[in-house]
């Protein structure tokens, strides 16, 4: 994994990084557009349903593609040896749809803005832990400008709820940022994106299904009787969506890195309240607070690039002195570089 994505030597390989960021922000918004559409708008008020489905079919649509090659093969040797990796991701992914769902319930969704704006931070704390990856000062203090900003602009002045609404949207926060640096974990170990959608997915949706059933069926089978034909094109539509960003999500923390993810996702907030302001002619609802909160983000967000283009350098350096030494042994699949391995091969490269 690396965090070179607009490395400017290879110009070709620099657009696709661009145009796979677009994707990124472009297919975050028509998922987060349509899932408000279908769950608040149109009335499929059953998010437990909408995001099992979104994982059964995700898994079948992979499927035939996982039974050929080049996938078929690297099954059983993935599965042996990353597992727990990837039975953890499911689990935090179903975690922070069910937490956070439930939240909104005892808490407005200001406050629960307002919390999960703090993914950046979490996710760069647990990285230290999951990935070995510690942030520099001048990460860290670009993080936390960020957020606080993203913080203040999407807070509406009013803080109400539950004590218990308010530790299920932080539970919620942590499992999502826990999901996100155990991907990028699993992915810096020769597991692609494809395979990790296909993976975690039964998992998610094992621990999803019984939730369905205890919460949300008896009042499914109601309305799917008055909206037979309109249920099923809502969940293929919104089903289509999100395996495609879901796909895109893991191949932006593959490319970048789990932190630089959730950084992108919170500058497409400010984004769209800009945005908004500009072309909605919402200008009077772009407050004093908001601005403040708006400037804030986008310092934090500049402190944070400068910092990652500045190290840079010393980066590609790394990446290329790491390539010289690997012999086609040590890139099977499951078998990731190790410190001793490492060693070895440089012994062997220096003997010949």
């Amino acid at each position: 994994m690396s965090d070179l994505l607009f490395d400017t030597s290879n110009k070709h390989q620099l657009a696709l990084n661009v145009l796979l960021v677009f994707a990124y922000l472009g297919l975050n918004s028509v998922l987060n557009l349509t899932n408000k559409w279908a769950l608040g708008v149109y009335g499929f008020s059953f998010p437990l349903l909408l995001t099992t489905c979104h994982m059964a079919f995700s898994c079948c649509v992979l499927l035939p593609f996982m039974l050929r090659e080049p996938f078929r093969s690297k099954h059983r040797p993935t599965i042996e040896k990353q597992w727990k990796g990837l039975v953890a991701i499911g689990i935090y992914m179903a975690a922070n749809v069910s937490l956070n769902n439930l939240s909104l319930v005892l808490i407005t969704l200001s406050l629960n803005q307002v919390i999960r704006s703090a993914i950046p931070v979490c996710t760069a704390t647990l990285a230290i832990f999951i990935e070995n990856k510690v942030p520099t000062g001048e990460e860290a203090l670009g993080l936390v400008v960020l957020t606080l900003g993203v913080m203040v602009a999407v807070w509406e002045g009013s803080v109400s709820g539950s004590v218990t609404g308010l530790l299920l949207c932080c539970a919620g926060t942590v499992c999502n940022a826990a999901m996100m640096s155990t991907a990028g974990k699993v992915m810096s170990e020769k597991v692609d994106v494809l395979r990790l959608t296909f993976y975690t997915a039964p998992v998610s949706c094992a621990v999803l299904l019984p939730l369905f059933l205890v919460r949300e069926r008896q009042r499914f089978q109601i309305y799917y009787t008055q909206n037979s034909t309109a249920v099923l094109l809502v969940l293929l539509c919104s089903s289509i969506v999100a395996l495609s960003y879901n796909v895109i999500h893991s191949l932006m923390i593959q490319k970048t890195s789990a932190v630089t993810t959730t950084v992108l996702g919170e500058v497409k907030i400010v984004g769209l309240l800009i945005l908004s302001a500009l072309l909605l002619g919402e200008k009077k609802a772009f407050t004093l607070k908001m601005t403040v909160g708006v400037t804030l983000a986008m310092v934090g967000f500049c402190m944070y690039s400068h910092t990652k283009l500045k190290n840079r350098p010393q980066l590609a350096k790394a990446h290329a002195a790491a390539k010289p030494g690997i012999t086609k042994q040590d890139i099977e699949e499951g078998q990731p570089l190790m410190p001793d391995q490492e060693q070895q091969l440089t012994a062997r490269v220096h003997h010949t």
